[in-house]
C-alpha cells in the first residue's frame, strides 16, 4: 500500500480497502500491483470520459463507453477523427501518464481491465453488467474489426532442448533433485506457467485423468490442473491444463517422495532434508531456475531470467 499516496487523488478508501482485504486474504504482490494500476487507470479513465468517479456497479452503457474507447479501427480513424476515444479524453489520460502510445489498445489489456473491474465489483459484494450479451458481442465484433497479429509474448523462451539440461542437473535423487525436476517439467509442460501460478499450485487442484493409450506402449499416465482464474483468463472463466506422460511422472514422484497428500504442492526444503508446510515463494521458484541453469552451464539462458524475472520463463 506504499502508492496510496500516489494515488490519493484516484483511488478512495473504499478502493483501498478493498486491495488491503485481498492482501489479507493471501492474493500475490504482483497481482495486487497489477490490480491496483489497473484500477487507477480506470479511475482516470472514467473521470476523463465522464466527469464522475468510477460508478460500482458498473452499467452496461458505461462498459461500452469503455470499449468504444479502446477498441477502435486506426483506418477509420483517419477519415473520422471522431472515431474511438475523443481527443480530449485521451489527452488528459496522456497528460496523467497512463497513455503513452498512440492507437487503440491491445484486446487482452481491455479484457484484463474489464475483469479486474468485475473481480472489485464482486469484492464489493455488487453485481455489473460484464457478463451482458451486448458486452461479449461489442467486444468480440470490435477485435474482429481490428485485428492483431498474433505474436510469441517471449522470442527468448525456454525450448525443449534448454530445458533438457536444466532437467539433466536433477539426476543426482535427492529430495531437491525429485522436486526441482518436477517443477521445471509441470512448468514447462502446462504451457510455461508464471512463478506465483507454480508456487501457489495445490494438491486439491490436481485431478488424476484416463490413462491415454497408445498403440504397441503403455498407457501414458493424465492429470489435470484446475487453475481458476488467472491472470489471462479473466474473471468469469477457469482455465484448466492437461499433463500427460513423463511431467505427470515427475510430479507423482515428487508428491510421493515429499509425502504430500494435501495443500501447496511445491514446498521448501531444509538443510537437513525436511520437507516444510511451507509453500515455495514465487521468487524460489525463479532462484531454483538460475541455479539449475547455471549448473547446467547456461550463462546465456542466466542473463535472460535475470533480465525477464517478471516473464514467463
Amino acid at each position: 500500500m506504499e502508492r496510496r499516496d500516489e494515488l490519493a487523488e484516484l483511488l478512495t478508501d473504499q478502493d483501498v480497502e478493498t486491495l488491503r482485504h485481498l492482501v489479507n486474504e493471501g492474493m500475490g504482490a504482483n497481482t495486487l500491483r497489477a490490480l491496483t494500476s489497473d484500477l487507477a487507470y480506470l479511475q482516470a479513465w472514467s473521470l476523463a470520459a465522464s466527469g464522475r468517479s468510477l460508478a460500482w456497479p458498473a452499467p452496461e452503457a458505461l462498459l461500452l463507453k469503455f470499449v468504444a474507447h479502446h477498441l477502435w479501427d486506426p483506418e477509420k480513424r483517419l477519415t473520422d477523427p471522431d472515431h474511438g476515444m475523443p481527443a480530449e479524453v485521451e489527452d488528459k489520460l496522456r497528460l496523467q501518464g497512463f497513455l503513452r502510445s498512440s492507437g487503440p489498445h491491445a484486446p487482452d489489456t481491455v479484457r484484463r481491465r474489464l475483469a479486474t473491474w468485475s473481480t472489485l465489483t464482486k469484492w464489493r459484494g455488487l453485481q455489473g453488467a460484464f457478463t451482458s450479451p451486448a458486452l461479449k458481442s461489442a467486444i468480440r465484433l470490435a477485435v474482429r474489426a481490428t485485428p492483431r497479429p498474433k505474436r510469441r509474448k517471449s522470442v527468448k523462451a525456454v525450448t525443449g532442448d534448454v530445458l533438457s539440461k536444466l532437467i539433466g542437473t536433477c539426476r543426482a535423487g535427492s529430495l531437491r533433485d525429485v522436486r526441482d525436476k518436477a517443477i521445471l517439467m509441470v512448468a514447462f509442460a502446462s504451457g510455461g506457467r508464471r512463478r506465483s501460478e507454480v508456487a501457489g499450485l495445490r494438491k486439491e487442484q490436481l485431478v488424476m485423468e484416463a490413462p491415454i493409450p497408445v498403440e504397441g506402449s503403455a498407457p501414458l499416465p493424465s492429470l489435470s490442473i484446475q487453475l481458476s482464474r488467472t491472470k489471462t483468463s479473466g474473471a468469469d472463466n477457469e482455465e484448466v491444463v492437461y499433463l500427460t506422460g513423463r511431467p505427470v511422472d515427475a510430479l507423482n514422484g515428487w508428491l510421493e517422495a515429499g509425502r504430500i497428500e494435501s495443500g501447496s504442492v511445491f514446498r521448501a526444503i531444509d538443510r537437513w532434508g525436511n520437507v516444510s508446510k511451507r509453500a515455495l515463494d514465487p521468487k524460489a521458484i525463479n532462484d531454483i531456475v538460475k541455479q539449475r541453469a547455471f549448473m547446467a552451464g547456461l550463462e546465456a539462458l542466466l542473463q535472460r531470467i535475470r533480465s525477464w524475472a517478471k516473464e514467463r520463463w
